[in-house]
């Protein structure tokens, strides 16, 4: 499965061929180095890691750029593994944009914009209570969480306040509305997990692979 590490840079609008408005996540996705190719005889299972976004050597810690030496790679932020990475590529190898094309659809995996502690209503989009016949200091509460009998207890899983966002999320099914090979940009029709400047996976969609694209494009 194809997949690329990136950055998401912000938001915008663009035209297509036929002059359709989409608005579109502008992803920097390169340059991608591969670091290391993992095979089923070696270690049981193809894969390839691949690290973005050059880092000082002194940043990273001696494990870690133990492990990029010893495949002749340089420091990096971010890497990761892609198994069953269906273009042929070897250590020291750099990858980009280019890996999809306009018309491909992708998942898109980051971490979602904190928001910090948050009530029922807007964690859970529960109603609130009651504004009129007597209600009084229920407007923005949960109601019962309880039992009168047999646990008595609260049960796991309640629904409650608490903290609301930094999850990894995935997006499916995406397309790509234009690459941009000499910024190594992705225009991505719709919105992805993450704020301006995270670092997001966007991979070969699982329900609309490649493949699949190419055959409803003939």
């Amino acid at each position: 499965m194809l997949g690329l590490l990136g950055k998401k840079l912000g938001q915008t609008r663009v035209y297509d061929d036929k002059g359709v408005l989409y608005h579109v996540t502008v992803v920097l996705v390169g340059p991608n180095r591969v670091l290391q190719c993992k095979t089923q005889e070696s270690d049981g299972y193809n894969a390839v890691q691949l690290g973005f976004d050059d880092q000082k050597e002194q940043r990273v810690t001696k494990p870690l750029l133990g492990h990029i030496k010893k495949h002749n790679g340089a420091a990096v932020k971010r890497i990761r593994e892609f198994r069953d990475f269906s273009l042929p590529v070897k250590p020291g190898d750099v990858v980009g944009a280019t890996i999809f094309a306009k018309g491909d659809y992708v998942d898109a995996i980051g971490v979602t914009k904190g928001r910090g502690f948050e009530g029922v209503m807007k964690r859970h989009n529960f109603r609130g209570g009651d504004a009129s016949h007597g209600a009084k200091g229920w407007r923005r509460r949960p109601g019962a969480i309880g039992q009168r009998l047999f646990p008595g207890t609260v049960m796991r899983g309640m629904r409650m306040p608490g903290h609301m966002g930094q999850v990894k999320r995935t997006t499916q099914s995406l397309e790509i509305i234009q690459v941009r090979e000499a910024e190594n940009l992705l225009l991505i029709h719709g919105s992805i997990p993450g704020s301006k400047g995270d670092y997001v996976v966007i991979r070969e969609s699982k329900k609309h692979p490649k493949s699949a694209a190419k055959e409803a494009k003939k």
